[in-house]
């Protein structure tokens, strides 16, 4: 049986393959979960992140006939530090990275309330980034949609009324 021969430098280069992704993961990354991270350490609050969320967004998308999924949810409670909306605005841009566009930005003028709103496309869909401080209650939540289904099913909710001067 003939002994098979690593090379020296073989070793190196898969601690390196091996670690570096480990680094990138652990440091919070990009995206919701980069988001909710930098949000926790920077202001030193605690995200509840509700339990069984990816069975509810098979839900969502079966009740939605899949108009809505890949649900992600995290709440801040108690979140009572003070947020600069400049700060906060530019650190979610940071984490969600590119590809997602800041389609509304609301500030109340003591900065107590902030909602911020960002899309991307997703091929057919669209995904939705919604970050509302409101008080002392700070949600997160990102969701993929198919603006073409929910249009429709929105089309069905829709109150139809008769105009005053109708005479139907």
């Amino acid at each position: 049986m003939r002994r098979v021969l690593w090379p020296i430098w073989f070793v190196p280069v898969l601690v390196i393959a091996l670690v570096v992704p480990a680094v990138v993961l652990a440091r919070g990354g990009g995206g919701f979960d980069g988001v909710v991270s930098s949000i926790e350490g920077r202001y030193h609050a605690h995200a509840t992140r509700i339990p069984f969320l990816c069975v509810m967004s098979l839900v969502a998308r079966k009740a939605t006939h899949g108009g809505v999924s890949g649900v992600h949810v995290a709440e801040f409670e108690n979140f009572s530090a003070p947020v600069d909306g400049e700060e906060l605005n530019r650190m979610v841009e940071e984490k969600l990275g590119p590809g997602w566009e800041r389609v509304i930005r609301d500030t109340s003028r003591n900065g107590g309330e902030q909602t911020l709103i960002f899309a991307r496309p997703e091929g057919s869909r669209m995904g939705l980034f919604v970050l509302d401080l409101e008080g002392n209650e700070l949600d997160v939540v990102q969701v993929s949609v198919d603006p073409d289904h929910l249009d429709d099913e929105i089309g069905n909710y829709e109150h139809h009324h008769r105009d005053r001067g109708d005479d139907d």
